[in-house]
C-alpha cells in the first residue's frame, strides 16, 4: 500500500498490481490497476511509459473512448475544471491527480502519448479503474441484538482501520468494518464511523432507535478561502431533548483552555477577539442549523472548528471531527 498527503487529503488504499501493455518498444504500466477511494480524498492514478524513438509531443488521460473520435483530455472536460492535475512528464511519468473525489469520477481511466515520429501514438490498455464511495453505517438486528457495520460501495483494502464514534465521542478502533462492543438500544444515540488517517471523511450519524437522535452533520468537511475574508461554517444539529446551550471550538487553540479536555468558547478566546459571531443559533430548541463567521481571517486561522450542545443530561463529544478551514 502506499499513501500520499496532499494537503490535508490522503491518497487512499489501493492494490500494488502493475499492468503493462506494449508492443514493440510501447508500453504503459498502470500501478495499480484498481483504486477504490473515499469520497471528498485526493488520489493518484501512477503509471509510467516507454515509446521506441523520437519526441513525446502530447501527453494526456481521458475516460470516454469512442471507435474513431478523438478522446477529449481531462484537463479541457468542464467536469473536471479544478480537480485534476497531471503530475507526469515527457520522459516515463504518467501521474494523474484527481482531487476532491465525487462519486461520479468512478471510470476507467486511460493514458494516451504522441510522438512526433509516424505512427507515433499509443493509448495503455486495459486502463486504471477507479471506485468512489462514501462511508455509511448499515445498522441490523433486533431491538435488543442490533449490529453495525462500516459499509462501502467498494472494498477499501490493505486492512484500514475503522473509527467508531458514538455521540460525537471516539469509541473504538478496528480493522474490521463491523463494530465488535455491545450496540446501545438507547433512543439519544447516534453512531458514525470513519477511516483512521481521513477522519473528515466520517459517515453521517446514525440513530440506532427511531430517527430523533443526537447528532451533528456539518455542512462542508473542508473549506479554503482567502485571507482577509470572511467565513462561514455551517452545520445542523438534532437534539432528543431540548438544547440549553451550545458552542463552537478548535481543537488546536486546546493549549489555552483552563482545562485541557474542556473546549472553550471561540467568542471568548483572545485571538478571535471581536472577529467571530454565532448565526441560526437558539436555545431551548430540538434542532437547527449554526454558523460560525470569522472575518478579516488569517492565514493562523487554518485549522479544525466543531460543534458542540449540551441538553439537560447530555454533552455532545468533543472528538468528532468538523469542517477543517484552510486560509490562503
Amino acid at each position: 500500500m502506499a499513501l500520499r498527503k496532499a494537503g490535508s487529503m490522503l491518497v487512499v488504499f489501493f492494490w500494488s498490481v502493475a499492468v503493462v501493455m506494449g508492443q514493440d518498444g510501447w508500453s504503459v504500466t498502470y500501478t495499480p490497476q484498481s483504486i477504490c477511494a473515499l469520497r471528498g480524498s485526493t488520489v493518484d492514478l501512477t503509471c509510467s511509459y516507454t515509446y521506441p524513438s523520437g519526441t513525446v509531443t502530447t501527453t494526456l488521460w481521458f475516460t470516454k473512448w469512442e471507435t474513431g473520435v478523438e478522446p477529449e483530455y481531462l484537463g479541457q472536460d468542464p467536469e473536471y475544471a479544478g480537480h485534476v492535475e497531471y503530475h507526469g512528464d515527457k520522459e516515463k511519468d504518467c501521474t494523474l491527480r484527481i482531487k476532491d473525489l465525487r462519486e461520479r469520477d468512478s471510470s476507467t481511466y486511460w493514458f494516451r502519448l504522441l510522438t512526433d515520429q509516424e505512427g507515433g501514438t499509443y493509448t495503455g490498455s486495459p486502463g486504471v479503474t477507479l471506485s468512489v464511495t462514501g462511508l455509511q453505517v448499515k445498522v441490523t438486528g433486533g431491538h435488543q441484538d442490533k449490529t453495525l457495520t462500516c459499509s462501502t460501495t467498494c472494498t477499501l483494502t490493505d486492512n484500514p482501520t475503522y473509527i467508531w464514534y458514538k455521540n460525537g465521542q471516539h469509541l473504538d478502533e478496528s480493522t474490521s468494518p463491523q463494530y465488535k462492543s455491545s450496540v446501545s438500544s438507547n433512543y439519544i444515540d447516534g453512531y458514525s464511523c470513519a477511516v483512521k488517517g481521513q477522519e473528515d471523511l466520517h459517515s453521517p450519524a446514525v440513530c440506532v432507535q427511531g430517527q430523533d437522535c443526537n447528532r451533528v452533520t456539518y455542512t462542508k468537511r473542508r473549506i479554503c478561502v482567502l485571507k482577509g475574508s470572511t467565513v462561514d461554517i455551517s452545520c445542523t444539529y438534532v437534539g432528543y431533548n431540548r438544547v440549553k446551550s451550545s458552542l463552537w471550538f478548535s481543537p488546536k487553540r486546546s493549549a489555552s483552555w483552563t482545562n485541557k479536555l474542556t473546549p472553550e468558547d471561540l467568542t471568548r478566546d483572545p485571538g478571535y477577539a471581536g472577529r467571530v459571531e454565532y448565526t441560526g443559533r437558539e436555545s431551548e430548541t430540538y434542532e437547527g442549523p449554526s454558523s460560525l463567521r470569522i472575518s478579516d481571517l488569517r492565514e493562523e486561522d487554518s485549522a479544525e472548528y466543531r460543534f458542540a450542545f449540551k441538553t439537560q443530561n447530555f454533552e455532545w463529544g468533543h472528538s468528532f471531527p468538523g469542517t477543517t478551514l484552510s486560509v490562503t
